[in-house]
């Protein structure tokens, strides 16, 4: 032991400063003194608790007796010298025990600390006390019912000790969770009382402030278009010359292209193939009534030259030449009775070589129908088209595997910095793509999850070091993070691979459905198996009813399709014995945190874990993970996330947001900090954010009765999470500051409360209305552009942004704001319309229930609906230029977006005497001249403006 430094302090003054004498004492002047351990235990924990309950590894846990989970070897050592120095001075054992029995206004149970088993080592009992406490659904003990957790674990390995078991095989027993405890289960609904309230630190709002000049390195260019290839001249020959178009692709080989292109007219289908391949090419091929069918073409339908050998035909190419083609190509053209086949396979033989599609047959599908909207590329401009091209190209090799996707970003990531807020973009964009299953996440290839985590790891890495060299884009990068997973490396990984046979081997399922998915997870594991364990878990707890395993993962996106489209297929239903239940939803529910350690990043649970720390032991030849807590957290921090964890599912909702939001504040210093475990603080960050939408969403119910001053208390809470995710926030924070004051203003009952609020709401609606045309300016070009280029389906194009934008909190603080306003108005005794897209127009009206029975109509000549309905999903008609109703569908919905982005009048009005003179007014033609807070309409022959206006 260091020598012990002993001070005295005199009361007479050095130049008014205490003096210091220190005083040399020798190590054995203490080294005989007899200090009891549970001394040192009690000490050890305060000292713990003055520190702010911070959350060790367990690798660094000493097996001290009650204390396990907390106590560490470095705070065991440092309170005993911190007694030994007491005692030397002259304190006796015994008044050192008065003093510390009564701190923290408790007495310690010496009995019970003192208390010392020989028999059973106390890293088993720690082990046991941690499965009780899992099992009791991780509360927040206090120290008392710590101890006492401790002596039932003693107590019930005791018992296991006495029925004759060894140590050896209650060790085993204990690892696989077989020793029979009573801890108490959680309960499985949510909680339905009111939390205990977090107490919030007063803060200035300004410190929130981001504000930074952003500039896009590419958004200025003029992009010269792409001249087509002669193989894309052909095809826009055809498209102009042809019947309507039912299929069309386009499959590239290097520099060389095929085209395939099918047609109807009347009773017939026309198959156009065409390629700028130099050498004569022949077609091999054949018709089919199913899928992987081949047989024999008709006589009939044998272009002339065929040959008919048995199951397949032969035909030869011939040269194609217009005027306006780059280059020559050859061509085929065939044609078939409709209804007779559903398709046609092929495959094309050069000399002789053959010519496949990725190492498969070619296929034309006579009865898919060509995606008619489905937009040209374009020139690219508003993107950084470069890049975009760049992920195009590279795509065909990243849907190999996540592992390929990943380390290409990864290469591409110092392109995309350079670019600047358009290069981001588009990686977000693509990475979307991606995550929303638009892309393709394995084609022939097996990869290990340690490599897929390895590659995410590296990512991640690299979107951590931007986030902290390039603030201006911040923003951009979070979505980039949420959409990519936390990754991991190396063992986090391997643990996929190796829990997934110990789970099979514990529990006696290595066959059917759980055979198929360990198959899958070793060649190429995904985010779907996190939806997966998920259904498995809910199947088993509904007492195997597998309507609920289908419902599951249908909620989450997965079809039996789907599951069938994996290189390792899942084609069976799981089932299992009722024997089976208990261990299986225990390993499967350890097994979810392993999952979700690599694919989900935003997943709160997990995201604390990582941020905490955590240890998983090895069994065999299954590898340890060792995750250690982040440094420097704040003080008192571990207990907040416990509170969040504790109080995530609680139908009363407004504590745990407080608590979310106060996690956030405290998050937020260390966001702006360069560190090497920067990404696990912003995936907590990102997943404390999405908790805070979830859960207010839970509150709308609660909302519906509730008076105006909570509904602008939960716009507060919502409106302070949005800025604190938001680069350019400075507007965000001046309302966030006018909603404050409204708040005070509605409880001193000063007069004009309701009219200040309402001019604080329609500023916040303003701000959400810039926030969402930012988005749209900044990733729908590029969603347009790289969704074209890799074939996604248009929808998924068309409202890639406001899909972007209701994931987030501004589309809940829009819901919240469209609660509260009709209250304002009718408070303030305000105007007769909101106008959400206010356009000049001239149009006929038309009155209709709901705008979702004419969202398919196409109107010959400009009309005005007035719809009593409007819920805000719905497509506005083509021809439509105003939506009038007295519905209020809010500022992010669909068609309120799609009002804005098309330039047609929308808007609300209130009176029903205005609603009832439009009504009156079908057929007529009328002149709309909308305000920001109203709408002006003048009737009569307005022929000549209709003319000038159109």
């Amino acid at each position: 032991m260091a020598s012990i430094c002993c001070f005295f302090f005199f009361m007479i003054k050095n130049n008014g400063q205490n003096f210091h004498v220190k005083l040399p004492r020798k190590e054995t002047l203490i080294s005989n003194i007899s200090l009891p351990e549970d001394l040192v235990q009690i000490q050890a924990y305060l000292r713990w608790e003055r520190k702010g309950k911070q959350m060790y590894t367990r690798e660094k846990e000493k097996a001290s007796n009650k204390f396990n989970n907390y106590i560490v070897y470095e705070e065991y050592e440092a309170a005993r010298a911190e007694l030994l120095e007491e005692i030397a001075t002259g304190t006796s054992v015994d008044d050192i025990r008065k003093k510390l029995t009564k701190k923290g206004g408790q007495e310690f149970k010496d009995s019970a600390i003192h208390e010392k088993t020989n028999t059973i080592p106390d890293d088993l009992v720690q082990m046991q006390s941690y499965i009780r406490w899992e099992k009791a659904g991780k509360p927040n003990y206090s120290p008392e019912q710590q101890l006492r957790e401790f002596d039932e674990a003693k107590k019930e390995l005791q018992f296991e000790l006495e029925k004759g078991a060894s140590l050896d095989v209650i060790r085993k027993k204990i690892t696989k969770g077989e020793i029979e405890t009573k801890a108490s289960k959680p309960p499985q609904n949510k909680r339905y009382f009111s939390a205990q309230r977090t107490q919030r630190k007063q803060r200035d709002l300004m410190v929130l402030l981001n504000k930074h000049s952003v500039k896009s390195v590419e958004g200025s260019i003029t992009v010269e278009p792409k001249p087509l290839t002669a193989v894309e001249s052909f095809a826009k020959k055809i498209d102009l010359d042809s019947s309507p178009v039912m299929n069309k692709k386009i499959y590239k080989f290097g520099e060389r292209e095929v085209l395939v292109l099918v047609t109807k007219s009347a009773d017939k289908i026309k198959i156009h193939i065409a390629s700028d391949f130099e050498e004569l090419l022949t077609l091999h091929w054949a018709l089919s009534e199913k899928a992987g069918e081949w047989l024999p073409p008709p006589c009939t339908v044998l272009p002339p030259g065929s040959v008919s050998l048995g199951g397949a035909a032969e035909s030869t190419f011939s040269t194609c030449s217009f005027d306006d083609l780059p280059k020559q190509v050859q061509c085929i053209e065939l044609e078939i009775e409709d209804g007779n086949f559903k398709g046609m396979p092929f495959v094309l033989l050069s000399g002789e070589k053959w010519i496949k599609h990725n190492g498969s047959n070619f296929y034309v599908d006579f009865s898919q129908r060509f995606k008619q909207d489905q937009k040209d590329a374009g020139d690219g401009k508003g993107t950084s088209k470069v890049l975009l091209d760049r992920i195009a190209e590279m795509e065909s090799e990243a849907q190999k595997s996540f592992m390929h996707r990943f380390n290409i970003a990864s290469d591409l990531m110092d392109q995309a910095k350079d670019t600047g807020e358009l290069g981001l973009a588009g990686i977000l964009v693509w990475m979307r793509f991606m995550a929303t299953r638009q892309l393709i996440w394995n084609k022939n290839y097996n990869v290990k999850p340690r490599e897929i985590s390895k590659a995410q790891d590296r990512l991640t890495d690299l979107l951590q070091n931007t986030y902290t060299t390039h603030p201006q884009h911040r923003e951009l990068l979070r979505m980039i993070m949420s959409t990519v997973g936390r990754g991991g490396e190396g063992d986090v990984g391997q643990r996929i691979r190796d829990e997934i046979l110990v789970i099979q081997r514990n529990n006696d399922c290595k066959g059917g459905m759980m055979e198929e998915w360990h198959q899958k997870l070793h060649n190429n594991t995904s985010p779907d198996d996190v939806v997966i364990c998920q259904a498995l878990i809910d199947y088993i707890k509904s007492d195997f009813d597998i309507s609920i395993y289908w419902k599951t993962l249908a909620e989450n996106g997965i079809t039996k399709e789907r599951l069938l489209s994996y290189d390792r297929a899942i084609h069976s239903d799981p089932s299992f014995r009722r024997d089976q239940k208990d261990g299986l939803l225990r390993d499967l529910g350890h097994y979810m945190r392993t999952l979700k350690a690599v694919h989900s990043g935003a997943d709160l649970e997990s995201a604390i874990s990582n941020c905490m720390g955590y240890q998983a032991e090895g069994e065999g030849f299954m590898v340890g993970v060792q995750i250690n807590p982040v440094a420097d957290l704040p003080s008192g921090f571990p207990e907040l996330l416990r509170f969040i964890l504790q109080h995530v599912e609680d139908r009363n909702v407004e504590a745990l947001i407080e608590g979310l939001l106060e996690a956030r504040q405290e998050l937020r210093p260390l966001l702006l900090k360069s560190s090497d475990r920067l990404k696990d603080l912003l995936f907590l960050d990102i997943a404390l954010d999405s908790t805070v939408r979830t859960a207010t969403e839970r509150a709308y119910e609660e909302l519906n009765n509730a008076g105006p001053e909570k509904i602008m208390y939960f716009i507060t809470l919502v409106l302070e999470n949005l800025a604190l995710s938001s680069d350019d926030n400075e507007d965000l924070i001046y309302c966030l500051k006018g909603w404050h004051l409204a708040i005070s203003m509605c409880k001193s009952q000063s007069a004009h409360w309701a009219l200040y609020a309402k001019s604080v709401l329609d500023r916040t609606r303003l701000g959400l209305s810039s926030k969402a045309e930012w988005y749209q300016r900044i990733l729908q070009p590029s969603a347009e552009y790289l969704g074209s280029l890799l074939e996604v389906d248009p929808w998924a194009i068309n409202i890639f942004t406001e899909e972007v934008i209701r994931a987030g909190s501004a589309a809940t603080l829009s819901s919240l704001i469209n609660r509260l306003d009709p209250v304002l108005r009718e408070t303030a005794h305000l105007g007769s319309w909101q106008v959400i897209s206010p356009v000049e127009v001239v149009g006929y009206v038309d009155v209709v229930e709901e705008l979702l029975a004419v969202q398919n109509k196409s109107y010959d000549r400009p009309t005005i609906l007035v719809a009593k309905s409007v819920k805000g999903e719905e497509e506005i008609p083509d021809g439509t230029v105003a939506v009038l109703t007295p519905d209020m569908p809010d500022v992010l919905s669909h068609v309120s977006v799609r009002a804005r982005n098309c330039k047609v009048c929308f808007a609300t009005c209130f009176d029903p005497k205005i609603l009832a003179d439009l009504q009156a007014s079908k057929g007529k033609l009328l002149r709309l001249k909308p305000s920001s807070a109203d709408v002006v309409y003048s009737k009569g022959n307005l022929n000549f403006v209709l003319f000038f206006m159109h």
